[in-house]
């Protein structure tokens, strides 16, 4: 079994040094237990997808939390929410660091008085799929110089397109579908949503119509990177706002889906005030959308929106790494300019577009430009990322066309 650097990792064993409760979030299939057994080996180790263990922990969860090893890891807690409050009793009673291992695939913050029972004794970390650097193997710094204005033009081919990036979109970033034929990959997709619907959603929420939820997932695939109407996809699917709503929010819950708020200006009044949707994982999208590699140079699908979905998870994986938290959203006006991502650390704001083209045009920096001048002196800078082989000025200060391969491969520092 082939086993991929998870970049997550020291933040992970630095947490469990000196917080009594780490719990690491994230879709399922992406290599939560996988990372805690690798970085705790010796730790106890439950999983409640074990339906002994599960019944055990229901029927008496202080009982339960008490009959454990002084350090143990807890796999899918989001199935006993229950346990938390026993937890947060055992670790008032003992609040040595490390203690709790915990992971989830559902959104464990969203659930009922999580946050006030564990305020001040958990860190939540989130582990994405695997990126592409960790396929790689590459350590990759493109956020770090984006944040730090290094990024700067470099022009050392005759211009091409970027080789194998339709593969990569396709396969995204579950270490089971990376193990696969693309064919057999798509099948896993598939079997791999129905589960998720019909065994993982009960653990959120109730659903009578489990098919109405699968439609919706599909229609969502379809407008991954589009602004989010949900209006429109109750009609579409005939069904009433409250219920598509709900269900988005199930989705989301799950990790599969995450809305990309809008970015405001306190001195505009034109910004559109809609969020975007995005898949987490650019090959479960694909799949649903019925991409595949060589529908790549078909202009009329779906591919530019799933390579926008890739890249904004690509550099949501990679904020999960830094010390320092910064906050995600995207720009849109009535004038219809845009900006795909917005990064803002503190009150500094950057901007990053993406698009599928593997060559540029003037036009494709108003974006940037029209968020810089609606951000002021805190714009610091900003990438167009696109499918062409050179970093290329884009006529504004720290602004740059960069090959989007940058994201794993630009710097070539090994590791693992």
């Amino acid at each position: 079994m082939t086993l991929f650097p998870r970049f997550l990792q020291p933040k992970v064993t630095e947490a469990l040094q000196d917080t009594p409760v780490v719990c690491i979030l994230g879709p399922r299939q992406v290599g939560k237990s996988t990372l805690c057994r690798q970085l705790a080996p010796d730790r106890h180790y439950l999983t409640f997808d074990d339906h002994t263990t599960l019944t055990a922990a229901k029927l008496d969860p202080t009982g339960f939390i008490q009959s454990l090893p002084k350090y143990v890891t807890l796999d899918e807690v989001q199935r006993v929410p229950e346990l938390l409050l026993a937890i947060k009793a055992e670790v008032d009673r003992n609040r040595e660091p490390g203690r709790f291992l915990l992971t989830g695939s559902a959104n464990l913050l969203l659930l009922p008085k999580v946050k006030e029972s564990l305020a001040g004794r958990i860190e939540i970390l989130h582990l994405q799929p695997l990126t592409e650097a960790e396929k790689e193997r590459t350590q990759p710094d493109f956020l770090l110089r984006l944040l730090s204005q290094n990024l700067a033009p470099s022009i050392t081919t005759a211009q091409q397109e970027i080789p194998g990036l339709a593969e990569r979109i396709c396969a995204g970033g579950y270490p089971e579908a990376n193990t696969r034929t693309p064919q057999r990959a798509r099948q896993w997709f598939q079997q791999y949503l129905n589960t998720i619907i019909q065994n993982d959603v009960n653990d959120i929420a109730n659903v009578r119509n489990e098919d109405e939820l699968h439609r919706l997932a599909e229609l969502l695939a379809l407008r991954t990177g589009s602004l989010l109407n949900v209006n429109g996809i109750a009609t579409d699917l005939q069904m009433r706002r409250e219920t598509a709503d709900k269900y988005i929010s199930i989705l989301e819950h799950l990790f599969l889906v995450h809305r990309l708020p809008p970015w405001h200006s306190n001195q505009s009044k034109r910004l559109i005030k809609t969020p975007k949707l995005h898949w987490t994982d650019s090959g479960l999208v694909a799949a649903l959308n019925n991409l595949k590699t060589q529908d790549w140079t078909d202009f009329s699908t779906n591919f530019g929106p799933v390579l926008e979905s890739f890249v904004v998870q690509q550099i949501r994986a990679m904020a999960d790494w830094l010390d320092e938290p910064v906050r995600f959203s995207h720009y849109r006006d009535k004038d219809q300019m845009e900006v795909d991502l917005v990064i803002e650390k503190g009150r500094d704001v950057w901007g990053i577009e993406v698009k599928k083209a593997a060559t540029i045009q003037g036009k494709d920096g108003e974006g940037l430009k029209r968020l810089a001048s609606q951000a002021g002196e805190r714009f610091k800078g900003g990438a167009l990322i696109y499918c062409g082989s050179n970093a290329l000025p884009l006529g504004m200060q720290n602004c740059v066309a960069v090959p989007v391969d940058w994201l794993w491969d630009g710097f070539r520092e090994l590791v693992g």
